[in-house]
C-alpha cells in the first residue's frame, strides 16, 4: 500500500498534515495553518524537498532521542518527525519519507 497525505483540522481549527507510510504509521507531521491553501502548499514543498537528503536536519530531543525536520530552501520547517529509539530507525524515518512523499495520496478529511 502506498504512502499517503492526511489533511485534518485540529481542536484548535487549524489545518494540519501527516505523512503516513504504507502500513499507516505516520512518519511526517506539519504545523497548524491558518488556511487550507497554506496546508497543501505546505504538502507540495514535503514532495519536492523530500528528493533532497540535504533538506532533512537531523536532531536529538530533549530526552535523547534522535528525530529529524524536512526544510524547505528557505529553511523554514515545514515537517517533523517522530522520536525514534535509535539513529538507524531515524534514518529509515527519512528514506521512508523520501520515498513516500513525491506519489502519495490525498486523504482530505476536511472536505
Amino acid at each position: 500500500m502506498a504512502g499517503k497525505f492526511e489533511v485534518y483540522k485540529d481542536k484548535g481549527g487549524e489545518f494540519r498534515f501527516r505523512l503516513k507510510a504504507g502500513n499507516g504509521q505516520t512518519i511526517l507531521a506539519s504545523e497548524g495553518y491558518k488556511r487550507k491553501p497554506s496546508c497543501m502548499n505546505g504538502i507540495e514543498s514535503v514532495r519536492k524537498n523530500s528528493a533532497n537528503d540535504a533538506r532533512f536536519e537531523r536532531k536529538t530531543s530533549k530526552s535523547g532521542k534522535p528525530m529529524f525536520n524536512l526544510k524547505a530552501a528557505n529553511g523554514q520547517v515545514i515537517g517533523t518527525s517522530e522520536l525514534y529509539e535509535s539513529n538507524s530507525a531515524c534514518e529509515n524515518g527519512i528514506a521512508s519519507v523520501a520515498k513516500n512523499a513525491p506519489d502519495a495520496k490525498l486523504d482530505d478529511q476536511t472536505a
